[in-house]
């Protein structure tokens, strides 16, 4: 089973649910602000895809953070940002029978799904 997470209104995950849908995998949808996520998830994904790709440091969470929360970031101190702000996490993550994703491109996804 394909279970996608993110945050509902944002963008580039409503893209790759559509891209599912359309592609016919079922998948299910994981709300990361009203379901939540646990410190044993977000570690896995770090251990799958390092924290410095799971970190949303483009996003405006990350951006209004003062710099003495972003100079010498971390995995642990980066995984405790994730934890209290879930919109720090690049979105989405997918976590399928292959392994783990972040990000959308349909290019990529074709060739992961296929």
């Amino acid at each position: 089973m394909i279970i996608l997470y993110g945050i509902p209104n944002c963008d580039t995950v409503k893209k790759a649910r559509q891209w599912l849908s359309a592609a016919g995998h079922a998948h299910r949808f994981h709300d990361l602000r009203k379901d939540g996520l646990d410190a044993a998830r977000l570690d896995g994904w770090i251990a799958a895809v390092g924290w410095e790709t799971l970190l949303n440091r483009g996003g405006t969470t990350y951006r209004a953070l003062s710099d003495a929360d972003k100079t010498g970031l971390d995995a642990p101190r980066a995984a405790a940002l994730m934890l209290a702000q879930p919109a720090m996490i690049k979105r989405p993550v997918v976590e399928y029978p292959g392994g783990t994703l972040v990000g959308f491109t349909a290019a990529d996804w074709s060739a992961r799904f296929a």
